[in-house]
This record gives C-alpha cells, sequence and structure tokens, in this order.
C-alpha cells in the first residue's frame, strides 16, 4: 500500500482556492505559501513537491519586484 503524501493536502488546497477564486492566483499566496514550507520540510518524501521550487520565496521576490518597479 502506498504511503500517504504528507504535502498532497496543500496542493488540494490550492485548487480549491484557485477555483473558488477564478484562479486568481493572487488570492491564493497564502495556500501556495503552505505547499512551498510543506515541501521545504518534506522535499523528495513528497511526490507533489517535484515541481516546486523551495529555495525560492515568493514574498521576498515580491518586494524586490515592487521596490524595482518603484524605482523605475
Amino acid at each position: 500500500m502506498p504511503k500517504k503524501d504528507p504535502c498532497k493536502v496543500f496542493a488540494c488546497n490550492i485548487q480549491k482556492c484557485l477555483k473558488e477564486n477564478n484562479f486568481q492566483e493572487s488570492a491564493c499566496k497564502q495556500a501556495i505559501e503552505d505547499l512551498r514550507q510543506c515541501c521545504v520540510k518534506w522535499g523528495t518524501a513528497s511526490y507533489v513537491c517535484g515541481g516546486i521550487n523551495i529555495n525560492n520565496n515568493p514574498k521576498k521576490n515580491n518586494e524586490t519586484q515592487s521596490e524595482s518597479e518603484t524605482t523605475s
């Protein structure tokens, strides 16, 4: 019997959030971050983390992007 994927529930939460919010990614930032944090913890033990960049913190990227937009 296969093991339960420890991050599957977070991936499902993203899909549910996106569907409820007309696929607006910006409305689901917390659900996305929750999955990223699960992938940081479980890494290769979770099948759903295969395409997740755990080294990329979207909060920091958004701050950097906003700063560069205001200085341009």
